[in-house]
Formats: structure tokens, sequence, C-alpha cells
């Protein structure tokens, strides 16, 4: 399973840990992933995503039909 949304398309990031002398270690910045189940009315089955918290905002917001939609239109999820 990838680290990305499938919805928001958030992913993985890098920057540095700075301690308090200021030494720079890398890190790296993962987004908050959860799985999800939904309803797709439209093709009368469950779907399970992989999307960010933003991503089920987002979802709650527009409703899950036009957001796969935008998805699919950025790549980000392949239903069939």
């Amino acid at each position: 399973m990838t680290k990305q949304c499938q919805i928001q398309g958030a992913h993985v990031s890098t920057g540095n840990n700075v301690s308090h002398s200021h030494r720079k270690t890398r890190r790296t910045f993962k987004p908050n992933l959860q799985s999800k189940r939904y309803w797709v009315p439209s093709l009368q089955r469950h779907v399970t995503l992989t999307v960010s918290t933003k991503g089920i905002k987002t979802i709650s917001r527009i409703g899950i039909e036009s957001a796969l939609a935008q998805a699919q239109a950025k790549g980000l999820v392949d239903l069939k």
C-alpha cells in the first residue's frame, strides 16, 4: 500500500529535525492516512479508499461520486 491519499494526493514529504543547538537531521513527514469504506450509489457497491483526514472532509463536503470523479481525472484512483 502506498503512503498516498487517493483523493487529495497527499504523500510523504521530507524535511529536517532541528535540535536546540540547530543541528539538522533528515526526517519524513507522513500524512494521516485512514482506510475508509464508502458506498458508491452509481457503482452499486462499496469502495475502500486510503484517504487522508483532509480527504475525508472533502468527501463529506462534495460527496463521494464527485470526489471520485476528480480523483480519476487526476489519475489518483482507478475504479473498474
